[in-house]
């Protein structure tokens, strides 16, 4: 089993900045990409941003320029940081990790989730 476990939401006002964090443990082979979701009241899941197991990235247009998703190996952890914070940023805040459990074994996995709030 893998457990993925998010953190470093909160409130912030606008033009500011968080780091989220992406933290995965349990026994799997790899992971090969990990994506950053969010999901504002009222409106449908939206990916943010992915990261592959080669550090390739992609992002929302949305978030171009002022969102950032980084990995360190070395920690199993999954970063997205948020600068020039707006409003419309205002969502929870998912980790998804598509996971090797063994080399012919994927799963996909998600963590709680962490509450992130612009507003001044």
């Amino acid at each position: 089993q893998v457990q993925l476990v998010e953190s470093g939401g909160g409130l912030v006002q606008p033009g500011g900045s968080l780091r989220l964090s992406c933290a995965a443990s349990g026994r799997y082979f790899n992971i090969d990409a990990v994506g950053w979701y969010r999901q504002a009241p009222g409106k449908q899941r939206e990916l943010v941003a992915t990261i592959t197991g080669g550090g390739a990235t992609n992002y929302a247009d949305s978030v171009k320029g002022r969102f950032t998703i980084s990995k360190d190996n070395a920690k199993n952890t999954v970063y997205l940081q948020m600068n020039s914070l707006k409003p419309e940023d205002t969502a929870v805040y998912y980790c998804n990790a598509d996971v090797r459990i063994t080399y012919f074994r994927k799963e996909d996995y998600w963590g709680q989730g962490t509450q992130v709030t612009v507003s001044s």
